[in-house]
């Protein structure tokens, strides 16, 4: 028999049960350790004690729920009252009180104690630590001396568990315990950082905890690294991320070569528990004052609303021009709301963009691709989906600035920008999925619309509604042979207009267009290869589909006339094969493997569109930000789709205009390029390739050739790539496309020059993005990041960012600087900075959704 047994049964045998109400006692000896400030040492404290407060809690756990279990080396009883000494444990309900001495009473609950007094547990895993205190086991309050404590942590071990999303810890002479979760600090501390050297800390007369909601701080330091920093009469903690209270934020300050310096401040308003706002503004030294506001809602968990301003008042710049020095305005508006809910069943989804000048969104907007997007979009729809039918109703404005030029062809200078504005309003469309016919063969569908529509543009505008109505129905015969798919299918395009174009001018006069179309489509059997040796532990596999469809659409006789608003106004009449396939390529792993997970810049990717959060209070989930799980058996590595179409009318019924770019229905379905300026009979070859070896890895390349011309027409490649904590992305982006006598583009950048082949004038596009990026948001130590972008054809910058951060055990610090080149409307230099404290919030100007990562 060991000793340890021995020492257990003598144990047992030796503690005795007292008839008092509700109270167990136990002489059992249990080991207590020094105190110490710091949690590192708390932990380390825990760990030993958990080796041997074994009977003790064999006991406690035995006993009734309003039962309280005593060790301690020695006990006097006098009544109900007990003096303990000698490493006393008392354990109650889910608190265990430890001390070198206690009184206690078991009528009221009261206990009084002195030397290494401690508590720990309850919901909110509290951990006291004072000099001596009083405490009621039954009503759990208290007053405790010289006090040190956390709360939101589980110590298992030597390994410290967050249990709740804010944990902190707080110090005082004097704390005093008014309920289960409610605490009065005395000349204390608080602080999320750890102890006995804290990076941060408030240094306060009084501080009021609410466990679960905030901390209010009376009087009270803000210490960095010791030294005082601000002063604040009154301020806020939250000890849980749910706890929203409304106050003033904490001020931002920057500096730009264009703005000047840069403070504000912002005041939140939390209106209830599932709306808030927020509204702030800023000065700007040499341009004025900017507003932003917010105001989000969660009226039920499928819904969501979303409404944010930003504006700013601008008192002008000078800018060189050939005139001579002239002031410029830059100010505007920008609102944004985004919405979804159900209404009668119907899913309703709004995104609505209000835009005052584009001037303003490229000065002021601190996201590049959101600076040079020269589109505005607005829409309103509801759509419900019932047995294979489809409904939806819609309201929708499009708007695209381009830049004006002057009687040279130059861009203008001061720049100034007219655009182009397409509203729907109202569009009711209707639809079905492939639905057989009865018992036959057959299979029948249709596509229905009815529009009120709008169109102005410089030197040309409509009547303010004017009525569209669409009717395609189609039939099909789907038949199956040897491996071999063919589909049949013929059908009738309908559309009614109340106006026509005549001359360059919109006519009163309606018009119809009828056209018929017939189509086969044919795919051949798929060729597939399961490869026998396994390569880099996987089994792979290769698929070839190939595909071919021949389309005739004829009777659209009268395209010149048809106004152009979406895609349902470019169809064409049209004689054409189409062919192709898509060939992709599986692995397929022997044996699973637990892949190593480390957050990542998921935002530095080349390609990807600005993060913007739209759902309130919703995290935005990833990949890289989920658990780690082993990836899936097999998965898809490479696909690659090519495509290519032969016109036998290389007129397309006549509709086709010598000389400019033409875009109909068929083109804009194999590529988003223009690419018809004359009558032709092969387009380009379109390719699509697309590689993700794993879920770090991604690489796209998508390529137009063009054998007629015998050149690139566009090609995008993206690569992006993460290995453990570093992150790289490369983009490259060429475009090629005639240049004609319509209006130029937002920004007038690239070159135009002759075609060697024809002599026409074409104008280039070739950009490159390229970003690096170490570590990440809230790694510990050091982060940082850089991207740029750089235009071929002109030779200059377009942007570029560097950010660094270091993350401590409870604070942050991020330095960024931008540089903005625009075309002849910003230079800008503009340097940020956050100094983020833990559960807290950021002090600077660097805002989350403009960060690098």
């Amino acid at each position: 028999m060991t000793l340890r047994t021995r020492f257990l049964i003598t144990a047992l045998f030796l503690c005795h049960q007292l008839l008092a109400s509700g109270l167990v006692t136990s002489q059992l000896h249990a080991d207590s350790s020094p105190i110490d400030d710091s949690q590192t040492q708390a932990a380390e404290q825990h760990s030993a004690e958990s080796s041997t407060k074994n009977v003790c809690s064999v006991q406690a756990a035995q006993q009734e729920d309003d039962s309280a279990t005593i060790c301690a080396e020695q006990q006097e009883k006098d009544g109900d009252v007990y003096k303990l000494r000698g490493d006393v444990e008392i354990h109650y309900r889910t608190y265990i009180l430890r001390a070198d001495d206690v009184t206690y009473d078991s009528d009221t609950g009261n206990a009084t104690a002195t030397g290494h007094f401690r508590i720990d547990g309850g919901p909110n895993d509290d951990h006291i630590r004072a000099s001596h205190g009083n405490y009621n086991l039954t009503t759990e309050t208290g007053r405790f001396y010289d006090v040190t404590a956390t709360t939101g942590l589980q110590f298992k071990g030597s390994r410290v568990i967050l249990t709740s999303t804010a944990p902190f810890t707080f110090t005082g002479k004097v704390v005093e315990k008014t309920s289960s979760d409610h605490y009065v600090v005395y000349e204390g501390t608080i602080t999320t950082c750890e102890l006995p050297r804290p990076k941060w800390m408030f240094e306060a007369h009084k501080v009021a905890v609410d466990v679960g909601g905030n901390a209010t701080i009376y009087r009270s330091r803000f210490l960095l690294y010791g030294l005082p920093i601000f002063y604040f009469p009154y301020a806020t903690h939250p000890v849980a991320r749910q706890a929203r209270h409304s106050g003033f934020m904490i001020p931002t300050v920057g500096r730009s070569n264009t703005n000047g310096n840069e403070i504000g401040d912002s005041f939140y308003w939390a209106i209830n528990r599932s709306m808030d706002a927020t509204i702030g503004a800023q000065y700007l030294s040499r341009r004025g004052f900017s507003q932003r506001g917010e105001l989000r809602a969660r009226p039920t968990d499928s819904s969501y609303v979303d409404l944010g301003f930003f504006g700013v008042k601008d008192r002008g710049i000078s800018v060189n021009t050939p005139s001579g020095p002239q002031e410029l305005r830059e100010g505007g508006q920008e609102a944004r709301l985004t919405a979804e809910g159900t209404f009668y069943g119907f899913r309703t989804v709004s995104n609505i963009d209000y835009l005052s000048s584009f001037l303003f969104r490229l000065a002021f907007n601190e996201v590049f691709t959101q600076a040079v997007n020269s589109e505005v979009k607005s829409q309103v729809f509801l759509s419900k989906a019932y047995h294979g039918f489809s409904f939806g109703g819609m309201v929708e404005r499009y708007q695209n600035f381009f830049q004006t030029v002057d009687q040279n062809g130059a861009p203008s200078n001061p720049p100034t920008f007219d655009s182009i504005r397409i509203l729907h309003t109202p569009s009711i469309d209707a639809s079905s999925v492939d639905r057989r016919l009865d018992r036959s063969p057959f299979f029948w569908s249709f596509d229905a619309s009815m529009s009120g529509l709008s169109r102005s543009e410089p030197g040309f505008h409509t009547s303010s509604l004017l009525g569209r109505f669409d009717l395609s129905p189609e039939i099909s015969m789907p038949v199956l042979f040897g491996g071999w798919s063919f589909r049949p299918g013929l059908a009738l395009h309908d559309t009614y207009y109340t106006e026509r174009f005549v001359n360059g001018v919109d006519v009163n006069d309606p018009t119809n267009r009828d056209a018929l179309e017939a189509s086969v489509e044919v795919r051949a059997p798929v060729l597939e290869k399961v490869f026998g040796r396994e390569f880099l532990g996987s089994k792979w596999k290769h698929v070839i589909e190939p595909v071919a469809t021949y389309r005739l659409i004829t009777g659209v006789n009268n395209f010149a006339n048809v106004l152009h608003f979406d895609e349902r106004d470019i169809l064409s009449n049209t004689h054409e094969v189409e062919y192709g396939f898509v060939t992709r390529l599986y692995a397929k792993k022997s044996t699973s493997s637990i892949q190593e997970c480390e957050e990542q810049m998921t935002g530095l990717a080349v390609g990807a569109a600005a993060a913007e959060q739209t759902v309130p209070w919703e995290r935005i989930s990833n990949l890289d930000g989920s658990e780690c799980n082993p990836g899936p058996a097999a998965k898809e590595i490479l696909t690659w789709q090519v495509a290519q179409k032969y016109f036998l009318d290389p007129t397309f019924g006549g509709a086709l205009i010598p000389g400019q770019r033409n875009v109909f229905a068929t083109t804009e379905d194999l590529t988003g390029i223009a690419f018809i300026t004359e009558p032709r009979h092969l387009s380009p070859l379109v390719s699509r390739l697309r590689a993700a070896t794993s879920s770090r890895t991604d690489t796209e390349w998508d390529m137009d050739y063009d054998f007629q011309l015998s050149r690139v027409n566009a090609s995008t490649l993206l690569i992006n790539y993460n290995m453990g904590p570093f992150t790289f992305g490369a983009g490259h982006a060429f475009l090629q496309i005639p240049q004609t006598n319509t209006v130029s583009p937002a920004l007038n950048e690239g070159t135009c020059g002759p075609s060697n082949i024809s002599g026409q004038t074409t104008c280039k596009f070739q950009q490159f993005r390229v970003a690096l990026g170490y570590g990440s948001l809230t790694r510990r130590g050091l982060s940082a990041a850089a991207s740029m972008g750089f235009d071929a054809e002109t030779r200059k910058l377009q942007f570029a960012t560097g950010q660094t951060t270091y993350n401590w055990d409870c604070c942050g610090i991020t330095l960024e600087y931008r540089r903005y080149a625009i075309a002849n409307v910003r230079n800008e230099n503009l340097f940020r900075f956050t100094f983020s404290l833990a559960n807290i919030g950021s002090f600077g100007n660097l805002r989350r959704q403009e960060r690098l990562y």
